[in-house]
Parts: C-alpha cells; structure tokens; sequence
C-alpha cells in the first residue's frame, strides 16, 4: 500500500519539478516516471518494515533490563516504634536479582485470495523480583491495606509471608534457600514482609515504593478482651460476606460494601473486619451484633418504629433490600442532610442472616441486638412545647420531607398542684438525737401528692408537737 500511494505522489511530485525531463544516454525520461520511481522505492522500505517482505518473517522485541532499579535501601535507618496503628514506609532489606522470563509469540498475516502472507515474531522480556521490606519493630498484631506507589494493592493474588516480629520467628524458607541454611538472618524483634515474585511491569520494571497499614498493641489489654459489639448497624449491606453493587447510569455498578481490597475479589468490608477483629482480639468469645430501625417522630403517641432505606429508587445486585416482608419501595426514607442521607438503611434481613451464619461458623455465640435511631423531618413539633422552645431545632441542612406533612403540637400536659406533706399520728414527740455521732443535716421535705405522701422519709430538727386527734394525757412530760 506504502509503495503505491508513494509512487503516485513521487509522480506528481517529479512532474512539478522536471518538467521537460531527464536525458540520459539519448534517451529522454520524463519527471512524472522518475519521480514515480523514486516513490516506489521508498514505499517497498516502509512496506517492509510494516508487514514484511513476501514469505519472509519479521522479529520485534520488546524492551530489556540490565539491572534491577530498587527504592527505599538505606544504611543505618532507624527502626520506627508504633503504638496503635499507622500508615508506615518501609526499609529494603533483602532482595534477589531479577527474574526475567521471556515470551515470544508469533502471528501470520493473510494474504488475498487466502494465501498465507508473511509471519511476525514478537519477543517480550517480563521482570519478577524476589524482596523482603522491614516495617517496625515488633511484635506487631498485623497489617491492613498495602499501597505500591500510592494505588492499593490486592495482597490476594501475591505470594508474601507477613512476619510479626516476634523474638522467636525462624527465618524466610526463600532467604534461606537462597543464602544458604544457618546464613539466613531471622531478623527477630523487626517486623517485615517478604515478597516472592512479584511481578515488575505494572511498576515500570522496578520495585515499588511500599507502605503498610501497621497494628501494634500497645500492653496487653487486647488479649483480656472476650465480648465486642458490631456496628455500624444502620447500612444496608454492612453486615453481607459478599460483596453486593449499585446500578449507576446504564451500565455502571459501584460497590455497596466493598472500599478495600484487603477481601479480595470476593471478600466484603464484613470479611475483612472479622479477620482484623481475630488478629487483633484473639480472646473474644463473643460478638453483639446490633441492627438499626428507626423511629419517625420524637412523641411516642405519634412514633411509628419501622426499617429504612437510604434511597428508594436504588438497584442493587445480587441482593434486593428487604426486612420483614417490606421492600424497598414501601420502606421508610430516612432524612436527608445536606443532600445525603443522614444514616444507613436498616440491615437487609437476609445479610443479618448471613453474618449469624459467619459469626458462628468462626466459633463466636452472637447476640441479635434490636437498636432504635431517630429520624424525622425538621418540622416535626417538640414533644412538649413550651414558649421558649415552641418547636423542636431542625436538623442543620435537612430538606423537609415530602411524604410526611407537619404534625401538630400536642397540648401541655396538666399537672396537679403540689400538697404539702400530711403527718401520721403519733403518740410522743421526737427529740433530737443527743449523741454528736448521730446527728446529721436533714434534707428539706419534699412536696408529695397522693396517698404516698404520707410515707415520705423526713428527720425532724426539734421536737414535734402531738398531732390534735391524740389525746394529750398520752403524751410524756417534756
């Protein structure tokens, strides 16, 4: 094709530039057949380069290393000391030189009318490397998320060992099949990561720059730990082992309970944290598990207790919403803060289900937890109004909620008048008591209304006077 579409436009171009031609040996050559030539020739190096001559094959290879590019090897770096968990870099302690594996593949051309037109050869050159990184000191509890040049990596589909750092670990089987048995170091006290073969090309052939997300107990209280409680409680797919997507757009699906990839690709947000809650709290026994409904209005006479969605017109795979027969168009809308919904849904009933089920196949005793979140519309009136506080403070940001109109204000409840307290009869005054130990400040009596008035609990300061239905020959001489 190159030689042709040159051809022509050497031809044009030889006609504009000789146009009375060329005479060579008494011959006449016209500038339209010279300049055609020319771009003939030219086009044939460029078919050739293209798709190779007639029959004949072509070889191209791909970029090749000649060292390995490390980062983050310092000698005499000081060895970080974490309490509770941080994001920390990392120390290049070991590594081997590079693995390099290479894939040569082959593809043949067709030619018109289904001859066999000429084959290309394609040589690529992929990198493994084989590394240990330190973190901390130790003994660590264990490690979350791992980002490479800042993006996470999914730590599911590497091979690495994580070691604690503890004063007895033996040393890596690779570092020590590589340096020999008894030259291997242990580093015993540091914690550290060992990487096998993990491929280069996704980093720019070279080792990327590592960070870790460290957890380190500070003193022992972990291990006394036997019970937890789990929240959040208010989200609709929080407590489902698998992971479960929302439709955006046409053909769009974001995560519902998926925002790290410690799970893997079938792992959930639940999967991940019942395996830091085992690392963390080896001890615990036993998990409270608490789901959210809601309450719609803060006057108990007027409060309906129902679950909730976030967003009623949500599509969600491959789990649907529903608790307790309800669905998602019938459930209650919580409030809306600033645009966004101010809690999760209430739990979907088959996820609670589904964690009981995971709960206890990990060996913990569960318990169902009912909790109750309020969530009306700003002008829902106070439960008791009065002329300071008419109305109860609007949420800050919150849109008025279409389906439910303003609820008027209940009347102030009326209260009886307080009484003053009635004495029992007596038959002798009491005095005060004479002993210094015994004496004590007495409370001012409070008033009571009712038939308990009469047993309210008083200390008389002076001598009380017989009541006027008791005869006073009864009573002792002062």
């Amino acid at each position: 094709m190159a030689t042709l579409a040159l051809a022509v436009a050497g031809a044009a171009a030889g006609s504009a530039l000789l146009p009375a031609g060329v005479t060579i040996l008494g011959a006449t050559l016209t500038g339209a057949a010279v300049g055609a030539q020319v771009g003939a020739f030219a086009g044939s190096f460029v078919d050739r380069a293209l798709f190779g001559a007639s029959g004949q094959s072509r070889a191209l290879a791909g970029p090749r290393l000649t060292e390995l590019r490390i980062t983050g090897s310092s000698e005499g770096a000081p060895i970080p000391r974490l309490y509770g968990r941080a994001r920390l870099g990392s120390q290049l302690i070991w590594a081997t030189d590079f693995e390099e594996e290479v894939v040569t593949a082959s593809q043949s051309g067709g030619g018109k009318g289904g001859a066999l037109g000429p084959q290309s050869r394609s040589v690529e050159y992929h990198y493994f490397a084989s590394f240990a990184v330190a973190l901390c000191e130790g003994e660590i509890a264990g490690i979350g998320r791992v980002w490479a040049d800042g993006v996470e990596l999914d730590l599911s589909t590497l091979t690495h060992r994580l070691y604690t750092g503890s004063e007895t670990q033996a040393p890596d089987s690779l570092i020590e099949a590589r340096e020999g048995a008894g030259n291997a170091p242990a580093y015993r006290g540091t914690a550290y990561v060992v990487f096998e073969r993990l491929a280069l090309a996704p980093f720019g052939n070279r080792i990327p720059q590592l960070s870790f997300e460290v957890a380190r107990s500070v003193d022992p209280f972990a291990s006394r730990i036997r019970a937890v409680s789990l929240i959040p409680g208010a989200g609709e797919f929080v407590y489902s082992p698998e992971p479960v997507t929302r439709k955006v757009g046409a053909a769009g699906n974001l995560p519902e309970n998926v925002h790290t990839r410690q799970g893997g690709a079938e792992g959930s947000d639940w999967t991940v944290a019942l395996d830091q809650l085992e690392a963390t709290l080896p001890n615990v026994a036993s998990v409270n598990l608490i789901v959210t409904w809601f309450g719609t209005d803060l006057r108990a006479a007027n409060c309906e207790i129902c679950p909730g969605v976030d967003l009623a017109d949500k599509v969600t795979q491959p789990l649907a919403w529903s608790v307790a027969g309800i669905d998602r168009a019938q459930a209650h809308l919580v409030s809306v803060v600033e645009g966004r919904a101010a809690y999760g849904g209430t739990p979907s009933d088959q996820t609670v289900v589904a964690a009981i089920q995971d709960l206890k196949a990990r060996g913990f005793s569960v318990t169902l937890t009912p909790f109750l979140l309020m969530t009306f519309p700003p002008e829902t009136p106070s439960p008791i109004p009065t002329p300071a506080r008419p109305a109860s403070p609007p949420i800050p940001g919150a849109a008025a909620s279409p389906s439910r109109p303003p609820l008027a204000s209940p009347a102030p409840p009326t209260r009886p008048p307080p009484q003053p307290p009635s004495s029992p009869p007596s038959s002798a005054p009491r005095t005060r008591p004479t002993s210094p130990s015994m004496m004590r400040a007495s409370p001012t009596p409070v008033p009571r209304s009712g038939p308990t008035a009469a047993s309210s609990c008083t200390t008389p300061t002076s001598p009380r006077p017989p009541a006027a239905s008791t005869p006073s020959s009864s009573a002792p001489s002062s």
